[in-house]
């Protein structure tokens, strides 16, 4: 078995913490969760994660204007410049302290970042050949506490930095005659956005008190001087002098004065209040947390802590519309290129949502677990996943879309003949059976789930039951039970105990092979063992202890080491070929292990993200005081983290708040069906690792006249097996479609004759990946009816090896399936709707047809029998 698996998705948890962005050309949105981005294709309903991650929390995204480029800044202010194109990180950067906010210049020629109370502006990367990707430009002083928001003008000219110090200042990009910078008062609370008009120095100022501030200025964008060359001179000359004795420039340094002198403004820029205007008039809303503003339509959108949202034209202030969307506080909002589209994120309850205001219609409405996911099942075709999580709620993924309009209703409720607090459940491969191991109890109940009737309770464990997994081949059960036994039951002999398999410790988990043939038992010890439960014989063994690696906590006294050895694996899953395992549990690896050899092949670290506690092995000295480490230090509840809760001698935020580190661990995994594919569900979400779809040369019996030149050849002349078995022996995707779409459609049935049974095989699967991306629907149809049919006896025989590979070109067809029939039926709708209409007209227009003379009857009839033979023809 190749362990070519890579991670390609983050599923079940679309929104963390950060800014959203909308792409260039505003069709899709970028997404912050966790340390990694997701991209949501808004048009063709998919959702991407890139397969690269920052080290912390993504707190900061930085879209460059033509959308190649980002900057993505963790909580730490550790940076990377990724291309969104290749999908890679290009460079790396670190800024020393935590970033608020990165913002490009219209033109993409600079970016500005802004932390502690200094905005610092940089040459944008790939505008011109650099060693480094970040060159500092100038730094700019002027707000006395923590910086909160950027905007530029559209000519790049000038831009604007909101601080918690409740002033907003206004620079120049460069050192321009009639502005260097600017301090802008008039709010009582601290700067939560601030706008430039289009094509124009005009500002408009948001504060966290709900209140707006409309400042007009003096001059045009076209009005601003650039300084005289003498003075940029005697300017650049001091600076130089002052480097000399740095180590690495710093750049130009430019400080604002917030009482400037009048000499110092004279022939200055100067901005007026022209208004000043409250969102909270009734009181409904207290604080106000995001803000966006579309310039070309003129449209504000601001969101509060209370989840209620509003739509002000500017400058007149006129409401559009106000809507509630959550209970919890909105944390980001942008707006698409078009202004049509607003997207909103909600940290609190990680939610998601693209709404189209005009039609006020949602686009994307999408929300992860509120806590921990603890289980997930794959359908049988590989489809859908299923979540459960500690939340309560059951979610649905769909893995080649992000949105499914399914609703689902409770058509079954099974309940105990006594109060019992279930631990486990299990259902048959046929449906018909529900079981549910009780952990106060130590029972199991056994259901019907035609009628939801109670079949049976088992009872003859002495302690909690912790797993139960039913046999797919077989009617028996299988049930862990923290009193060091597993025991079978078998439901065709009145549900009594087949076997008792005894072991030396407390057992957690067990999983059947596929096959039915075989039974993995995981216990508190870390041991895996394999059993023939027929015989109830043990076959082998795996200590997996030391494969967890765990990390160490922030709070323990002990070593990761130490603390290894009472962790255990609570998840397993057999491969879809059984000759492997998955097993994860408190620890941010999950380990496949070969089932007959009973070695490690593979350790899969899950999460790099070390905002996560337990993963770190060694604790940072420097958080170590005499006291203690420095996270029990609480110092509450922030200006971002506060919940917006009135209290008694409390002016904001909510002083029960608490700051933790939730653990990384791994709660269930789950093979794909298909083989294709692996799913856990973790403390981040949900992982899915696919086998590397990216170019990867791995030949098969490859001998030295098998060339891409002498393919080509053999193609030419016709001889399409041997060009099929050439392409096959080469094994290049690219070139195997080249080939096949070659063959005409009559001499499929003769080459399909014609190829071996080895090679048939590797044209199914060949088929079932092109079945995912190619339009030639009807053409692949053909080849895998001919395939099938000429074969399928032969592929009958070998039908256990080959489950999965049938079961993924299962898939593709059946989503081709029920595409096209929706297709189909939407169309037949049409047809029998114009039909409909067409009758109807025809009935209104009989008693007018009486009074025309057969002439024109005549000539009507020959027009619709002509135009009749044209569209038949």
């Amino acid at each position: 078995m190749k362990f070519a698996y890579r991670f390609s998705g983050l599923l079940g948890t679309v929104y963390r913490r950060g800014n959203l962005s909308f792409t260039r050309d505003g069709s899709a949105l970028i997404s912050p969760v966790g340390n990694r981005i997701s991209v949501f294709d808004l048009k063709n309903n998919k959702c991407e994660t890139l397969p690269l991650a920052t080290r912390l929390n993504i707190v900061c995204v930085g879209l460059s204007p033509d959308g190649s480029l980002a900057i993505l800044i963790d909580e730490e202010g550790a940076a990377l410049l990724v291309s969104l194109i290749g999908k890679c990180v290009i460079h790396q950067f670190y800024f020393h302290k935590p970033v608020h906010s990165v913002s490009f210049s219209p033109d993409g020629k600079k970016f500005v970042i802004t932390k502690d109370n200094v905005a610092l502006m940089y040459h944008a990367p790939g505008k011109k050949r650099e060693f480094n990707a970040f060159v500092l430009d100038k730094t700019y002083y002027g707000p006395y506490d923590e910086t909160t928001c950027i905007d530029w003008t559209d000519d790049s000219k000038c831009f604007a930095v909101g601080s918690k110090d409740m002033s907003t200042w206004v620079f120049g990009a460069e050192r321009w005659a009639n502005l260097i910078y600017y301090s802008l008062g008039g709010h009582k609370d601290i700067i939560v956005a601030c706008f430039f008009e289009e094509n124009s120095l005009d500002l408009y100022t948001i504060s966290q008190d709900a209140a707006l501030c409309v400042w007009q200025c003096d001059t045009e964008l076209d009005g601003l001087k650039p300084m005289p060359p003498k003075d940029a001179a005697r300017e650049k000359n001091a600076e130089e002098n002052d480097e000399e004795f740095l180590e690495e420039p710093k750049g130009e340094e430019v400080h604002g004065k917030t009482n400037p002198n009048e000499k110092e403004t004279r022939h200055k820029v100067k901005y007026s209040r022209v208004a000043k205007y409250f969102f909270n008039k009734e009181g409904d809303f207290n604080n106000l947390t995001s803000a966006a503003y579309h310039k070309k339509t003129h449209l504000l959108v601001t969101g509060f802590a209370s989840g209620i949202f509003h739509l002000h034209e500017l400058p007149e202030f006129n409401l559009i519309h106000s809507l509630s969307i959550s209970d919890q506080r909105i944390a980001s909002i942008s707006i698409n290129c078009t202004g049509d589209w607003i997207a909103f994120g909600c940290s609190g309850l990680g939610q998601l949502l693209v709404w189209e205001w005009q039609s006020e219609s949602y686009v994307l409405k999408q929300q992860g677990h509120f806590n921990s996911m603890v289980s997930l099942a794959y359908s049988p075709d590989g489809q859908y996943i299923v979540t459960g999580g500690e939340d309560g709620k059951v979610s649905e993924t769909v893995l080649l879309k992000y949105e499914l309009l399914i609703t689902y209703r409770n058509f079954r409720t099974f309940t105990s003949p006594r109060p019992s607090q279930f631990s486990c459940l299990a259902v048959d491969s046929s449906g018909e059976i529900v079981s549910a191991g009780s952990q106060d109890s130590f029972e199991i109940f056994i259901w019907s789930m035609q009628s939801g009737r109670l079949l049976d309770v088992l009872a003859g464990h002495e302690g909690p039951i912790s797993s139960l997994s039913f046999n797919p081949m077989k009617c028996v059960l299988a049930s862990a039970s923290w009193d060091k036994t597993v025991k079978l039951w078998d439901m065709l002999d009145s549900w009594r105990t087949k076997e008792t398999l005894i072991l030396n410790s407390d057992v957690l988990v067990v999983a059947f092979r596929p096959d039915g043939k075989e039974l993995a038992v995981a216990a508190l010890n870390g041991q895996i063992t394999f059993w023939d439960h027929e015989n109830a014989v043990q076959t082998g063994s795996i200590e997996g202890r030391h494969d967890l690696q765990m990390g160490r906590k922030e709070l323990d006294k002990i070593t990761a080491k130490q603390a290894a050895k009472g962790k255990s694996f609570t998840t397993l899953c057999y491969s879809a070929d059984g000759q492997s395992i998955l097993a994860g549990g408190l620890s941010k690896f999950v380990c496949i292990y070969n089932v007959k050899e009973q070695i490690l092949m593979k350790k899969f670290e899950i999460s790099c993200n070390f905002s996560l506690d337990a993963m770190e092995e060694y604790l940072d000295r420097r958080k170590m005081t005499e006291f203690g480490s420095m996270a029990l230090i609480d110092e509450g509840a922030g200006g971002e983290d506060g919940v917006a809760i009135p209290l008694p001698g409390v002016k904001r935020g909510d002083m029960s708040y608490r700051h933790f580190k939730p653990e990384i661990r791994v709660t269930c995994l789950r093979f794909c069906p298909t083989g294709r594919s692996w799913a856990a569900t973790t403390t981040e979400g949900l992982l899915i690792y696919s086998l590397d779809s990216g170019l990867i040369f791995d030949p098969f019996e490859l001998d030295v006249d098998v060339t891409p030149s002498n393919i080509h050849k053999t193609l030419h002349q016709k001889e399409y097996a041997m060009a099929i078995i050439m392409a096959l022996k080469l094994n290049e995707k690219k070139l195997i479609q080249e080939v096949i779409e070659a063959v005409p459609n009559n001499e499929v049935d003769v080459v399909c004759s014609s190829l071996p049974d080895l090679y048939v095989e590797k044209v199914l699967e060949f088929l079932a990946s092109a079945f995912e991306i190619s339009c030639h629907l009807e053409f692949y149809l053909t080849w895998a009816h001919k395939l099938l049919m000429l074969h399928g006896q032969k592929l009958k025989t070998r039908s256990v090896k080959l489950l999965p590979m049938i079961q993924f070109l299962q898939k593709s067809i059946q989503r081709h399936f029920e595409d096209v029939s929706k297709l189909c039926e939407w169309n037949i709708y049409n047809i029998k709707y114009a039909l409909a209409i067409s009758q109807q007209r025809g009935m209104k227009r009989l008693p007018e047809a009486a009074s025309v003379d057969e002439e024109d009857l005549d000539s009507d009839r020959d027009y619709l029998m002509q135009k009749g033979e044209n569209q038949r023809q």
